[in-house]
């Protein structure tokens, strides 16, 4: 079975750090670009990260520039997005997503496979 596993979400106050993972199992994501989506609530779903499939390229949406870090470990089959300076406009419930391709994409309609979403909030 295909499938992207979210973990490390949590309850952090502002300024604070959380680093997000996404393993992958029932295949490889050596060949995949991975995307990280947010959606808060009553909000659209919005691209926050990605990166290629070599690690080499990142995007970042405007929002998160700066503060956030997306990496991969192709060994461990594993994406993280590491969150620094966090703030609560960075509350929502975040998602990881996968594209069999060489490029990234801000378009969540691109990929194929997605987990099921971990919870970030920031509060004091």
């Amino acid at each position: 079975q295909l499938q992207l596993v979210e973990s490390g979400g949590g309850l952090v106050q502002p300024g604070g750090s959380l680093r997000l993972s996404c393993a992958a199992s029932g295949f490889t994501l050596d060949y995949y670009a991975i995307g990280w989506f947010r959606q808060a609530p009553g909000k659209a779903r919005e691209g926050v990260s990605c990166i290629t499939p070599s690690g080499y390229s990142t995007n970042y949406g405007d929002s998160v520039k700066g503060r956030f870090t997306i990496s991969r470990d192709n060994a461990k089959n594993t994406v993280y997005l590491q969150m620094n300076s966090l703030k609560t406009e960075d509350r929502a419930v975040y998602y990881c997503a996968a594209r069999r391709d060489y490029y990234c994409s801000s378009i969540g309609g691109l990929y194929d496979y997605w987990g099921q979403g971990t919870q970030v909030t920031v509060s004091s």
